[in-house]
């Protein structure tokens, strides 16, 4: 049987697991197992400016016909870079289908490392502002959709329900989304996931110790000798961007906790067999006291994964591009309402 949506829009096509990819962990490491999708031919970078100097990379692609849709900006997950496979994968297909996408490189990650000195973190939602600010004219012409993939999900989320800051954003997509970063941390650090930790905490330390990261030595050795996440947030993250410790990063940054601020069309997706994001943190919130958000809440699909029958595009693109087309935000049509 199909494993529809949990969902006030229950019109979002339904999500069946493709074989062999069954189960929440087969779902998350299909693209690491066969590789992801080729990278979009051409490109364009652009170079934004942060207001203490540094420089974030992203990398722009058009649809071969200008359809009238607006800009789509993808932020990528821990660890991530716009080179992250399902990154690549959610810019052929939209892009495909007639949107621009711009895939933004946060503070520290690659390639935006070798024009800033600073980090990101989960919340540092003043460089995507910062950011959105920055962009030409032309392509903020016709107003901007977020899409925030894992960690960058909670990043445009927290965006979201601070209001917006008065830019032209037009709606929100979050995809697999650690809204409640304490419990994702436990998760992460649980044993049967302990594969999964090694190798995230492996890529933060080798993307936090880059030469070229404006660190102290003491914040170096914090990051090398880390033997967990919660010690990587708590030794290091924390006190660079001046909490306390791990718990109130997570408390002051925390997606749940922005929720009730939004004021714009915002979609959630999120899978509720995801092994890195504990499915309590959607249950156990009421969906429909948010009239501005629809929870779409599948029952597999792991975390960024989505591998559904019927195609080879993940359901979770998919699903965006129709979310989007009903709200009048698709290409030819983005004033329209259906």
């Amino acid at each position: 049987m199909p494993r529809g949506p949990t969902s006030s829009n229950p019109s979002l096509p339904p999500f069946r697991e493709r074989a062999p990819w069954l189960g929440g962990d087969l779902q998350t490491l299909r693209n690491i197992i066969i590789g992801g999708p080729p990278e979009l031919f051409g490109g364009e970078r652009l170079l934004l400016a942060m207001p203490d100097g540094d420089l974030l990379a992203a990398r722009l692609d058009r649809p071969a016909t200008d359809a009238g849709a607006p800009l789509i900006v993808l932020t990528h997950g821990l660890a991530g870079s716009e080179s992250s496979r399902h990154g690549v994968a959610t810019a052929r297909y939209l892009v495909s289908q007639g949107w621009p996408v711009l895939r933004l490189n946060l503070r520290g990650s690659a390639p935006s490392r070798a024009t800033s000195g600073g980090r990101y973190h989960a919340g540092k939602t003043e460089d995507l502002v910062a950011a959105l600010r920055g962009l030409p004219t032309e392509l903020m012409s016709r107003g901007v959709v977020l899409i925030g993939n894992s960690l960058g999900g909670n990043l445009v989320l927290k965006f979201v329900g601070e209001g917006g800051h008065g830019l032209p954003v037009l709606a929100a997509v979050a995809v697999s989304t650690p809204i409640d970063l304490a419990a994702s941390c436990a998760r992460l650090m649980a044993p049967r996931n302990f594969v999964y930790h090694r190798y995230m905490l492996d890529e933060m330390k080798r993307e936090a110790l880059a030469p070229s990261a404006a660190l102290t030595a003491a914040e170096r050795a914090a990051i090398a000798g880390a033997r967990n996440l919660y010690e990587f947030d708590d030794r290091f993250v924390a006190p660079h961007f001046g909490y306390r410790g791990a718990q109130d990063y997570y408390e002051s940054n925390a997606a749940k906790n922005f929720l009730a601020g939004a004021r714009l069309p915002t979609l959630i997706l999120h899978a509720l067999d995801d092994p890195w994001v504990p499915a309590g943190s959607y249950t156990a919130i009421d969906w429909s006291n948010l009239p501005m958000i629809e929870a779409a809440l599948t029952q597999g699909g792991g975390h960024m994964g989505f591998h559904g029958v019927g195609s080879l595009t993940p359901w979770h693109d998919r699903a965006t591009a129709q979310w989007l087309t009903q709200k009048g935000l698709g290409p030819h049509g983005m004033f329209e309402t259906k």
